[in-house]
């Protein structure tokens, strides 16, 4: 790997800065005064955080397409310069690292894709440096330094100490993955959650923008579900926030890889519904997309599989809802591809299991490749960029 230059420190060094630049940068460009009103933050405040990011080019001030008032702070708009600065976004599957370049507001500039024979941790690091080496050199076209890489895994990752706790699909116990990655690249690495790290791309750049209370729920290889309470991402006390993929809605279900049975899961998880259709059929398909053609086909059996799975998808959202009260559920992940067979179980099961005005929450799908969950992991290394000291910043 070749050697990075020293990454610059972000200006905004108080935490009233990042959230005015964070506001700025998810629902801009505004004004001063709008920038006050959404973060109830004085304008003395908010005049006194944007000029060092105007003067280190972060922020650009636009011309107000209405007159300027003659008295008073100026009403023109402010916005950031999203070329100001670029990231680089990993996501880790089981047999493949998909990476991007992004710029400062997460709008993807560059991607790549490497096939993953091991999945060791060294082979993964090697490969992860393989996509970097690649990205960089399209950063370097564009004469903007990286300021960062973030890297997505699935499963238990502990954020702040940047520790994958346990992936099983990966079958890792303890990777200290950022000071590895780190150390393997040469930039700040910050590891996440792959679900979280693609609720923090909704929450800022996405379908989530200038909501206090919603939740991303993903359906393929896993059932994730990524939490925003009151504006922050919640990871719990020990990261695993949100893991609606192991709540039982069977108790006599299939065993599930976490020891119980009959979690959402074991029953709608690809593998699980491909070993279903098997069941049922008889036809030894190889993956999810085999299982996908055979129900579109009217073969007997498979679609029951599938109104089985939305009903045990439903009623882990339903538990989100009942729990939380979400403003909008945004239903994501490669699974979707299956989305027609069980989106009617899902909802009626939503409205027949939440409690009251909970099952009136907006639900949306999300149809995103990979690049997007990479695009996930560069929007949390934007974001320990913007807020170093905080893993999952208010908005």
């Amino acid at each position: 790997m070749r050697p990075t230059p020293r990454v610059e420190t972000f200006p905004a060094n108080t935490p009233a800065a990042s959230q005015i630049f964070t506001t700025v940068l998810s629902q801009g460009p505004l004004t001063r005064l709008e920038v006050a009103r959404r973060t109830a933050l004085s304008p003395a405040a908010v005049t006194k955080a944007v000029k060092p990011l105007i003067e280190a080019g972060y922020l650009v001030e636009d011309a107000a397409d209405e007159a300027r008032p003659a008295l008073g702070r100026p009403a023109n708009p402010v916005r950031v310069d999203g070329g100001r600065a670029l990231f680089l976004g990993v996501k880790v599957t089981g047999d493949e690292i998909i990476g991007v370049l992004t710029d400062l507001c997460c709008r993807p500039r560059g991607a790549r894709r490497v096939p993953l024979a091991d999945r060791a941790p060294q082979p993964v690091l090697t490969a992860i440096a393989d996509v970097v080496v690649e990205l960089l050199s399209q950063a370097d076209e564009l004469g903007v330094g990286v300021h960062g890489l973030g890297v997505a895994v699935s499963g238990d990752v502990d954020r702040a100490e940047g520790v994958v706790r346990y992936s099983p699909f990966l079958n890792w116990r303890d990777v200290p993955l950022a000071e590895l990655a780190s150390l393997t690249v040469g930039l700040p690495v910050t590891v996440d959650n792959d679900v979280r790290a693609l609720t923090v791309a909704e929450q800022w750049f996405g379908a989530g923008v200038g909501l206090s209370d919603f939740a991303v729920v993903t359906v393929g290889a896993g059932i994730g579900c990524g939490l925003v309470v009151h504006g922050r991402v919640v990871a719990g006390a020990h990261g695993v926030a949100g893991e609606i993929g192991h709540v039982t809605v069977d108790p006599a279900g299939p065993p599930c890889h976490c020891g119980n049975r009959g979690c959402v899961e074991a029953i709608a998880g690809e593998e699980a519904i491909v070993r279903q259709v098997r069941e049922a059929t008889g036809v030894r398909i190889r993956d999810a997309a085999e299982a996908v053609s055979l129900a579109h086909r009217g073969v007997p059996g498979v679609r029951e599989v599938y109104a089985r799975a939305g009903e045990a998808i439903g009623r882990g959202i339903a538990t989100v809802a009942n729990l939380l009260g979400p403003e909008r559920v945004i239903i994501s992940g490669e699974g979707l591809a299956a989305y027609d067979l069980f989106a009617e179980q899902i909802r009626d099961t939503l409205t027949a299991a939440a409690f009251g005005s909970a099952a009136q929450c907006d639900v949306q799908t999300r149809p995103l490749p990979f690049e997007e969950w990479a695009r996930g992991a560069a929007a949390t290394a934007i974001q320990s960029f913007i807020t170093p000291d905080d893993p999952h910043p208010s908005r």
